[in-house]
């Protein structure tokens, strides 16, 4: 107890809350997604990256971290070394109870960090030099964009793009389920026709079930020097004008009459047949 208090008096900017009405904690407690992004404003919006692991990844990455909310026991445990990097910016801290009825739940690690957003960069600063990048069109469930990421930075994709109709990669659960993989890929929002990646000298490939599909095992596909591959819905799939404009239509061979997977496992088998292979 001695050492943490003596920990505590170095670090000024530790704030024991007692209440849910401290001032400051609200990007904890009452800002929705859409507020901490701010979609006029987005330069000057947040994401909360939860969990020491994800947190760590984050500040590896040279995001910049707002104010901490941390668990009492983390402070001289296992967060330390982040409270350490927070400067000047607010730790606040209280009981597992307290912090539970701010958040709404029992926080998964006992830390969440409120982090500044970045501006985003352009298609063309993201796919420069990149081999291989995936496009997500239209896929909205949290889960499912952080298990994508995840499989991205795993399996030695490039850069990730998404379609504006597709959850925010930033989205507090997104960031968890990719254990801080958003911030290991680049990543940008396309505008317009996925086909503009032909500009760039991509290839695209349309994860989906057609007469015309070719097999993800055609070596035609690994062949290609750049290639993006193109992931959709689980429910309606990709759009039809994404399939036409697209270079090859790739379904994933099945067994026992099973017609699809689920976005995210279809994206982990894609990534890692597709994968660059010269360098092995």
């Amino acid at each position: 107890m001695q050492i943490i208090l003596y920990f505590c008096m170095q670090i000024m900017n530790i704030i024991e809350i007692s209440s849910l009405e401290e001032p400051g904690i609200e990007v904890f407690s009452t800002l929705t997604e859409a507020q901490l992004r701010m979609e006029l404003e987005p330069e000057k919006g947040l994401f909360i990256a939860e969990s020491p692991k994800v947190i760590r990844v984050a500040l590896s990455k040279g995001w910049e971290p707002t104010a901490l909310l941390c668990e009492r026991r983390h402070i001289d445990g296992d967060a330390r070394d982040i409270v350490e990097q927070m400067g000047d910016k607010p730790v606040y801290t209280g009981s597992r109870e307290l912090l539970a009825r701010l958040t709404g739940y029992t926080l998964t690690r006992g830390v969440l960090c409120a982090m500044r957003r970045r501006p985003m960069p352009t298609v063309r600063q993201v796919v420069e030099g990149a081999r291989r990048v995936v496009v997500i069109e239209a896929v909205t469930d949290t889960t499912n964009i952080g298990a994508i990421f995840r499989s991205a930075a795993a399996l030695g994709i490039d850069a990730v793009l998404l379609t504006r109709d597709t959850c925010d990669p930033l989205n507090r659960r997104a960031v968890r389920v990719s254990m801080g993989s958003v911030f290991l890929v680049p990543w940008t929002w396309i505008d317009g026709p996925i086909s503009q990646l032909h500009d760039y000298g991509f290839k695209t490939a349309a994860m989906a079930l057609s007469e015309q599909s070719v097999s993800l095992d055609d070596p035609q596909l690994n062949s290609e020097p750049r290639l993006a591959i193109i992931m959709g819905t689980e429910g309606d799939g990709l759009p039809q004008t994404t399939i036409d404009d697209a270079d090859y239509t790739v379904r994933i061979p099945m067994a026992h009459n099973v017609d699809s997977l689920n976005v995210a496992a279809a994206t982990a088998v894609a990534c890692w047949q597709l994968r660059v292979r010269n360098e092995e």
